[in-house]
């Protein structure tokens, strides 16, 4: 294994570790400000954490396009100059924003919440993936198959939509903060069509590689379910300036359009559900199971969604931990789930944990079972409150959110579930990559 891949691989798994320390920490520090805020306060953890889990998800869905694409594209990729700059840039510029987070020091706008010139290298960084990616993409003449496209897709996207939400360092978009708040939440809600892209990708690579069909990704299903992605990542945005002024219809069709995304991977996934063989199944186990487990959350969090969508509803539910809710079932539900999964098969998880296969059993189950609590009592606390400011009335903040608290005290438990779970897995990946000679399993 490439030394640069290595240290790339173990420095996503931190991130992992960090967003679920510092996710933990800012709930307790949310609950019972008390005790926390002398030392870590939650106005310092609540970005870092944001950042850890943000950084992870595209850490770790670049680690898979790294991984997969030489195989694809015929090229050592893992010896390419632009990867090493990719990695080296990318890390190191990690790095010093969480030192400006330690020192609180903060800057940019929501979600990027480190100093603004920062985002400079992080740009430089991307770039360099892409140019490596492409040299490679135009040197492949055969037939693409659908997760080329979706990568291919996934990287150019980060790229434009970063760069739309830097716009705001530029004065004439500081002059509105209408302009300015219209353009950073567009932003936002595109970049998360644009990793989804990569990360949906790097599944449907897996669900051929595990189930030896390659029709999944070059038949015309696939690829009108593709267009139609491309078509979400372009124009669901208009759901997240729902409570800017724009016209019903933009908000209205937006929405569902981003609904569709969701049965794009549903539609995905039971195919290649169908075409499995029982021996397949058992024999790339761990996977299949993060897999599994996806599918539940996607169909959650669009059960969520619909309800969400509708205004009668939206009245109570917006702004409430109802969104939270939908945040991070997204984010640990699919996202994680799905990037375990493709990581898995890559350090050949199956065959590496035979010793310790009923402790990662018991860690799955735990991370399955406690991400329910935690995202059922944050729709009870959303409800709650929702209830308690419309139909109530209520408008003193702290008389509000007395029995709201009482309810995400539960949410705050069910977060220290999913940390030793998740920590548990983490420890046995990061072993499992020690007995690997290679990052990448035999796919033939």
């Amino acid at each position: 294994m490439p030394l640069h891949i290595r240290i790339y691989t173990k420095f996503v798994f931190l991130l992992l570790l960090a967003a679920l320390v510092l996710g933990l920490l800012s709930s307790w520090a949310y609950l019972y400000p008390e005790l926390f805020n002398k030392h870590l306060p939650f106005y310092q953890l609540r970005p870092m954490h944001t950042s850890a889990a943000l950084f992870f998800i595209i850490s770790a869905a670049s680690l898979c396009i790294i991984i997969f694409h030489k195989i694809t594209l015929g090229r050592d990729a893992t010896n390419s100059i632009y990867e090493k700059t990719f990695i080296i840039g990318w890390i190191a510029t990690i790095l010093v924003i969480f030192t400006y987070y330690g020192f609180k020091q903060f800057g940019g706008r929501e979600y990027w919440e480190f100093p603004a010139w920062l985002a400079m290298p992080l740009l430089f960084s991307w770039a360099s993936l892409m140019i490596g990616y492409y040299k490679g993409w135009l040197k492949c003449t055969d037939k693409k198959p659908l997760y080329i496209w979706m990568w291919s897709t996934g990287i150019l996207f980060f790229f434009i939509t970063f760069i739309e939400q830097n716009l705001w360092q530029i004065s004439w978009f500081r002059q509105s903060f209408l302009r300015e708040l219209t353009v950073q939440w567009k932003a936002n809600g595109s970049m998360v069509g644009a990793w989804n892209q990569m990360i949906y990708g790097s599944s449907l690579f897996l669900m051929v590689m595990i189930s030896g069909d390659k029709t999944i990704a070059l038949n015309k299903k696939a690829f009108f379910f593709y267009f139609l992605g491309l078509t979400n990542l372009m124009f669901n945005w208009g759901h997240h300036i729902y409570n800017l002024p724009a016209h019903g219809a933009i908000r209205h069709i937006s929405y569902i359009i981003s609904m569709t995304e969701w049965l794009i991977f549903i539609s995905i996934i039971q195919g290649f559900k169908s075409k499995l063989a029982e021996a397949r199944k058992l024999r790339h186990l761990v996977p299949y199971k993060f897999l599994v487990a996806s599918e539940f959350w996607v169909f959650a969090n669009l059960t969520l969604a619909l309800f969400m969508s509708i205004p009668a509803v939206n009245r109570y539910t917006h702004g409430t931990h109802i969104t939270v809710a939908h945040a991070m079932g997204t984010t640990i539900g699919i996202n994680t789930m799905i990037l375990l999964g493709i990581l898995g098969y890559a350090l050949d998880i199956d065959s590496k944990i035979q010793a310790g296969k009923r402790l990662f059993t018991r860690a799955y189950l735990l991370v399955q079972t406690s991400l329910l609590v935690f995202w059922l009592s944050l729709i009870g606390a959303g409800i709650l409150k929702g209830y308690r400011s419309v139909s109530l009335g209520m408008t003193e903040f702290q008389i509000m959110m007395e029995p709201v608290n009482n309810v995400l005290k539960l949410f705050a438990i069910g977060g220290i579930g999913i940390a030793i779970g998740m920590s548990i897995i983490v420890v046995q990946y990061w072993q499992a990559m020690a007995k690997s000679k290679g990052i990448v399993k035999d796919t033939q």
